[in-house]
Formats: structure tokens, C-alpha cells, sequence
């Protein structure tokens, strides 16, 4: 299982503390210093069947920067996926990859009843 996190970021420390209490094998990935590539961005948001936004951390800085509000709704399926493999900090986190899911953003009982746990 791939948890892909920011490590500083307070909701994934809480994510991480849920996995480990619950003794769940996962493999950690700093989305800063190893961003998620387009391809990886597209197969995730494939098998997650959420809406592409709901991939982009809208409370970040970058985002409000980028005054991404306005500008995603004109920009392709493409280009959303190039813009959030540009920057890690684009993109919502965390994200659990596991067999048959991808959960994005942590919301406890979407990740009890992925995990079972």
C-alpha cells in the first residue's frame, strides 16, 4: 500500500497515526521531494471515480496563487493532470493507494471501510 503524504502537514500525521495503530503495511511517500507523476495522477484519479478537483489541495498556497478557482474549470482533463504533477504541493494529500481503492484527502470511515479496519 502507498501513503503518500506532506510529513509536516498536521491531517497526514493524523492519517499516518491511524495506520500505524491499526498495523497497516504501507509504503511512505514524501509528495514534495517525490511528486506523483501525471501517469500515476491519472490511473489514481481513474480508480478513485472522484471528480479531478477533488485532486487539487484548494487550501494551498500554490493553489490560491495560481488562482486556480478560476482558471481549472477552463483547462482539460490533461492539462489539470500536468498542472498537479508539477508540484506536489498542488496536489490534496494524503492519498492511500491499495489493492482496488484510492483514497484522497482523510476521512476516517472512507478509510475504515477501504481497509476494513
Amino acid at each position: 500500500m502507498l501513503f503518500v503524504e506532506y510529513p509536516p502537514c498536521t491531517t497526514c500525521k493524523k492519517a499516518r497515526r491511524w495506520l500505524e495503530e491499526r498495523s497497516v503495511v504501507f509504503t511512505a511517500r514524501h509528495i514534495k521531494e517525490e511528486p506523483p507523476t501525471a501517469e500515476e495522477l491519472k490511473e489514481w484519479w481513474s480508480r478513485s471515480g472522484l471528480p479531478l478537483r477533488r485532486f487539487f489541495n484548494t487550501s494551498g498556497l500554490k493553489y490560491k496563487e495560481l488562482a486556480l478557482k478560476d482558471k481549472l474549470p477552463a483547462m482539460s482533463e490533461e492539462e489539470q493532470l500536468t498542472l498537479l504533477a508539477s508540484d506536489g504541493m498542488l496536489v490534496k494529500r494524503p492519498i492511500l493507494v491499495g489493492d482496488g481503492f484510492v483514497l484522497v484527502g482523510f476521512r476516517e470511515p472512507e478509510w475504515t471501510a477501504a481497509l476494513g479496519k
